[in-house]
C-alpha cells in the first residue's frame, strides 16, 4: 500500500507536503531532489530502507523536527498498526 501525499504548498521558495501512513504503507524508493525539513504529526517508529536494501528505524517525536540533505535515497514504511503523519517541508533552490 502506498503512503498519501498531499501537498499543501508548492512555490518558488518551498513545496510543503503532508504525508498520512495507513498502517503497512511505504512511500516507495526515491531520491530526494532538493534539501528538506521533516515534522512529524505523530510520535513512534518508521522503518528506512536505504539504497542497498538495509532496514533502520527512526524514532520519531511530534513536533521534534529534523532536515537531511538533498540525494537521500531511500523507501520510508510505516509497520505500524496505526496511521503516521509528517510534513515534510523541501527547500528549493
Amino acid at each position: 500500500m502506498k503512503a498519501i501525499p498531499t501537498v499543501q504548498i508548492d512555490n518558488k521558495f518551498v513545496k510543503v507536503t503532508e504525508w498520512c501512513f495507513p498502517p503497512n504503507s511505504e512511500t516507495g524508493m526515491h531520491i530526494h531532489a532538493m534539501d528538506y525539513v521533516v515534522v512529524p504529526m505523530t510520535s513512534g517508529k518508521l522503518t528506512i530502507e536505504s539504497k542497498d536494501n538495509k532496514f533502520t528505524e527512526a524514532d520519531l517525536m511530534v513536533g521534534q523536527s529534523y532536515s537531511r540533505n538533498a540525494g537521500v535515497h531511500h523507501n520510508v514504511i510505516n509497520r505500524n498498526e496505526y496511521e503516521f503523519r509528517f510534513i515534510e517541508v523541501e527547500l528549493k533552490k
